[in-house]
């Protein structure tokens, strides 16, 4: 194995610990004054030449970039996760167990109005889609699931959805709710 110039060693190892394309007179600042800094960055040019890595100058400043060619290989699909309001949990789940829904169905069901971002949040994330209109006065639009629901959700249909029990066993259900339930239990044994 050959000896390496000690200046250019010094030179990758800035270049490849730097956050953003640095300059050449940021380079002599952390390796102090003294020696061909461009020297070396023509060196380092010619050895990445080729490779999967290559040096590259953008104005005045230097930097590794991925080889051209290879790009594509590194390309990923960007996904920005957010995290879903109560809101938007209890819309698309009413819109999940009782699909197709009008915004007038969801409001019922969680007996609050539903902001019209929650609905545009959840078509957004590709989850609903808007699934045709109710044949009565007014047309009001209607909502459904998408299949990118049941990708996300490891679903193979919505027959695979959590049943009542499932979401008992599972600690999901308010103990409010519970309660309630069990009160409807309650006055049904009454009424017997």
């Amino acid at each position: 194995m050959s000896e390496r110039d000690p200046l250019v060693r010094a030179v990758e190892a800035i270049l490849f610990a730097a956050a953003d394309p640095i300059s050449v007179a940021d380079i002599r600042a952390h390796l102090g004054e003294g020696g061909d800094v461009r020297g070396a960055l023509m060196t380092l040019e010619g050895d990445y030449a080729g490779r999967g890595v290559n040096l590259v100058r953008r104005g005045e400043h230097w930097h590794f970039q991925t080889a051209g060619d290879l790009a594509h290989i590194l390309r990923r699909e960007r996904e920005d996760s957010r995290k879903l309001s109560r809101a938007g949990i209890e819309t698309l789940a009413i819109i999940a167990y009782h699909e197709p829904v009008t915004r007038a169905d969801i409001e019922a069901i969680r007996g609050v109005q539903v902001a019209r971002g929650t609905l545009d949040v959840l078509m957004e994330a590709g989850w609903v889609r808007p699934a045709g209109r109710r044949e009565v006065p007014g047309r009001p639009l209607m909502y459904a699931t998408t299949p990118a629901f049941l990708d996300h959700f490891g679903l193979g249909s919505r027959r695979d959805l959590p049943g009542i029990d499932d979401l008992r066993a599972a600690g999901l259900l308010d103990p409010v709710d519970l309660a309630l339930e069990q009160t409807a239990v309650e006055k049904g044994d009454e009424d017997d």
